[in-house]
C-alpha cells in the first residue's frame, strides 16, 4: 500500500483534498442528511467552538515544537509532533463539521463596520489559508509516511513542509481570532 501511495502521490493528495473540501461544503450548506448525523445535545454543540479554540491553540504549539524538532535534527520527535498536529486538526475539523452541519455557520453579531472591515477580512484570509493548506498538508504528510527519513531531503517535503507549517500556523491563529470575535469579545 505504501508503495502504491508513493507512486500515486499527486492522485492520492488530490482525492483526499477533494473529499475534505466536499465534506466542508456539504456541512456548511447543511446538505448532509439528518439520518447521517448523530443526535447531539445542545450543551455539547454549544461547547464545540470553545473546545475547537483549545484544539487550535494546541495545534499551534505542536506545529511550532515540530518545526523546532526538525531544526534540531530530531526526526522522530518531529514526526510525532506533526502527526499530533494532524490529529488535533482532524479532531477540530470533525467537531466543526458536526456543529455546522447541525446548526449552520455562526453569524457575526457585532457592528456592521466591524464586520465589513475587520471580521470578514480576517475570516476570508483564515478560510483561504485553510483551503490552501489542505493539499499541502496532505502532500507533506504522505511524503513523510511513504519515504524513509534519509530520502525526504530529496523530495519536496522540506520546502513544502515549511510553507505548509507557516500557512497552517497563520490559519490556526486567525481561526482563534475569529473565535474570539464570535464568542468571547463583548461587542
Amino acid at each position: 500500500m505504501q508503495t502504491t501511495i508513493r507512486r500515486r502521490l499527486p492522485l492520492v493528495t488530490g482525492l483526499l483534498t477533494v473529499v475534505s473540501l466536499v465534506a466542508v461544503v456539504a456541512a456548511v450548506r447543511q446538505a448532509i442528511p439528518d439520518a447521517l448525523l448523530p443526535p447531539v445535545p445542545h450543551s455539547i454543540l454549544a461547547a464545540i467552538p470553545h473546545l475547537n479554540a483549545l484544539l487550535s491553540a494546541a495545534a499551534i504549539v505542536t506545529i511550532i515544537a515540530g518545526w523546532r524538532s526538525i531544526q534540531a535534527d530530531d526526526v522522530d520527535r518531529h514526526r510525532r509532533l506533526m502527526l499530533t498536529s494532524l490529529g488535533l486538526f482532524l479532531g477540530f475539523l470533525a467537531l466543526y463539521l458536526l456543529r455546522v452541519a447541525i446548526e449552520g455557520p455562526t453569524s457575526f453579531g457585532g457592528p456592521e463596520w466591524l464586520k465589513l472591515w475587520v471580521y470578514y477580512p480576517i475570516l476570508g484570509v483564515h478560510m483561504l489559508l485553510a483551503i490552501v493548506c489542505i493539499p499541502l498538508v496532505y502532500h507533506v504528510l504522505l511524503l513523510g509516511l511513504t519515504h524513509a527519513p534519509a530520502e525526504l531531503s530529496e523530495t519536496l517535503h522540506p520546502r513544502l513542509g515549511r510553507i505548509a507549517a507557516t500557512l497552517w500556523l497563520i490559519s490556526f491563529s486567525l481561526g482563534i481570532v475569529v473565535y474570539l470575535m464570535l464568542y468571547v469579545l463583548p461587542l
